[in-house]
């Protein structure tokens, strides 16, 4: 059992930065259902990890690389369970498309983003979030010099990709 007020710290925690967890399960899961049980199961592991969190720490630094990990992992998983099981309803119902209210000027980054494997769509939703190298490689567990190497490439890559996107 916790400790009086640490489930309160907990929640105001997790609402204050909630938009962290939208944000990756929005990127990380195409539809409605896949992203609540993604979100649910990056709850709990922060819940579970929450005693190892240290204060003198930055908590969205410390729940990005919580929320991040979970993401790839169920990511990983889905993508096998998809590759030997294709659901009934997939063929039936239209995947709602979570960029479809977005402005037209954004949607072919969603679409780029779509694209990336895990790890590089994890570094640039990161990096999308303004956070500084510094920040981004602690949560991804690599150095800011690799940091801003990999960012530059996929920059590169991105305005390639855009590229073509606006060409067809």
């Amino acid at each position: 059992m916790a400790a009086p007020g640490v489930q309160e710290r907990f929640q105001a925690l997790i609402d204050e930065h909630k938009k962290i967890v939208y944000k990756i399960c929005n990127s990380y899961c195409r539809n409605y259902n896949d992203r609540e049980d993604l979100a649910q199961e990056i709850v709990v592991q922060l819940w579970n990890s929450f005693s190892s969190f240290d204060e003198r720490r930055r908590f969205s630094t410390w729940m990005y690389r919580i929320a991040l990990n979970v993401a790839i992992s169920f990511y990983r998983r889905e993508n096998t369970r998809s590759e030997h099981f294709i659901a009934l309803r997939e063929h039936l119902l239209d995947t709602a498309d979570e960029t479809a209210n977005q402005s037209p000027d954004v949607q072919p980054l969603y679409q780029l983003i779509e694209r990336l494997g895990p790890f590089d769509k994890a570094l640039i939703l990161l990096y999308l979030d303004e956070n500084s190298y510094g920040e981004i490689a602690d949560v991804l567990g690599i150095t800011e010099t690799n940091v801003a190497t990999k960012i530059n490439r996929l920059k590169i890559k991105m305005r390639q990709d855009l590229g073509e996107i606006r060409r067809s």
